[in-house]
């Protein structure tokens, strides 16, 4: 299938709701579960799809992402009829440099897209957490004789006004499209997975951008357009564990619900297995004076206090008298000794001084990036 359908992620979002968490890195590149960053899953996600050729749209602080996909070896996607191309935006004869909207984005890399010559192209999400068969989503695409299929999940009522609801007949064809509406008709909500006959939306984008070029996004525009032009427009329904983890108190609870030893996602699925660019790090160690209870741990970390319901990323160090429950502390973060962390997500190479306490009643507090919290001393 890798020459059948090319795969294009958009990851270039800022995610301005996960606040000091993408400061300084993409969205997408958020660790999540301890060993893994967001992205890792639609990228496994194309490789066990048997997709072989996957761009990556970048725009907001990409060195990490960059630094992090490589030359896709960590996906099998460096062979000789595979790979994974990073497509940054540049200054173009018209002056556009910067990726205005979904589909803007897609129109901007017209040339790389035509370079692979796809007959289908997929357009995926670089910050969603899922499991999810590509090809079977073809395979109905083709069924259905479609021009477009949309991923759709069922949310519930209460939550459906947040995102993009597709309205359909008895034979799940699209026939409205509702952007975030306030009274939704039903709660089949996009996942912002789209399958695009290339040559149909190749046509559609250059005709828009050669007269006013207002194919901006594709919930906004083009798929009304396709509505409207009587294309046909179909939902492909997903029933599996999928979280949109673009709030604070998402990517907590995805974290959480990723601890529970059988958790929907199957990560002891070796039929379908997540990949990720792991740091070498040696065996973690657990002191005499740790005490750790449903939680995961990983390579190189140093446990001398108390770890409950959390999730510890690679390198992290707790010192002695510290306690953390229902956390995600990530990669490189050092706690000091007598620390107390409860409902918290700790950044990325973050310090938390002795005696700290870092907890709020109502909210998941947020340690940021590199952020220092107190005074750390030299000994555990």
């Amino acid at each position: 299938m890798g020459t059948e359908m090319l795969a294009m992620i958009l990851a270039g979002g800022q995610g301005t709701r996960l606040g000091k968490l993408t400061k300084n890195i993409a969205k997408p590149a958020v660790p999540f579960g301890g060993r893994y960053r967001i992205i890792d899953f639609t990228l496994s996600n194309c490789i066990n799809s048997g997709i072989k050729n996957v761009g990556v749209v970048t725009q907001y602080q990409p060195l990490t992402l960059n630094n992090h996909i490589g030359n896709g070896s960590s996906w099998g996607l460096d062979g000789i009829d595979s790979g994974v191309t990073i497509l940054q935006p540049y200054s173009s004869s018209d002056g556009e440099k910067w990726f205005e909207g979904t589909a803007h984005a897609i129109y901007q890399n017209i040339s790389y897209i035509d370079h692979m010559n796809p007959q289908y192209v997929l357009i995926l999400s670089g910050d969603h957490i899922y499991k999810m068969n590509y090809d079977e989503m073809l395979e109905e695409h083709n069924a259905n004789k479609a021009s477009l299929s949309v991923a759709v999940i069922e949310v519930p009522y209460k939550e459906a006004s947040r995102f993009g609801i597709m309205n359909t007949d008895e034979n799940d064809r699209i026939i409205e499209f509702e952007e975030k509406p306030e009274e939704p008709k039903n709660n089949l909500a996009s996942m912002g997975i789209y399958i695009f006959n290339w040559g149909r939306l190749r046509s559609v984008l250059l005709n828009s951008y050669s007269k006013d070029g207002q194919m901006l996004d594709f919930g906004k525009h083009v798929i009304p357009a396709y509505l409207e032009a009587g294309e046909n427009v179909y939902a492909y329904r997903f029933e599996g564990y999928w979280k949109d983890v673009g709030t604070i108190d998402s990517l907590w609870e995805a974290n959480m619900e990723f601890i529970r030893l059988e958790n929907k996602l199957g990560m002891r699925d070796k039929s379908w297995r997540m990949f990720s660019k792991n740091t070498i790090s040696p065996p973690h160690f657990i002191t005499e004076t740790a005490s750790v209870k449903n939680s995961l741990i990983v390579d190189g970390c140093y446990v001398a206090g108390t770890v409950k319901d959390s999730i510890l990323s690679t390198d992290v160090q707790i010192k002695s008298g510290s306690t953390i429950e229902s956390s995600v502390i990530m990669p490189g973060a050092t706690i000091g000794k007598n620390v107390i962390i409860r409902n918290a997500i700790i950044g990325e190479n973050a310090i938390i001084g002795d005696d700290a306490v870092v907890y709020k009643e109502d909210e998941i507090e947020v340690i940021g990036y590199a952020e220092v919290i107190g005074v750390q001393s030299d000994e555990d």
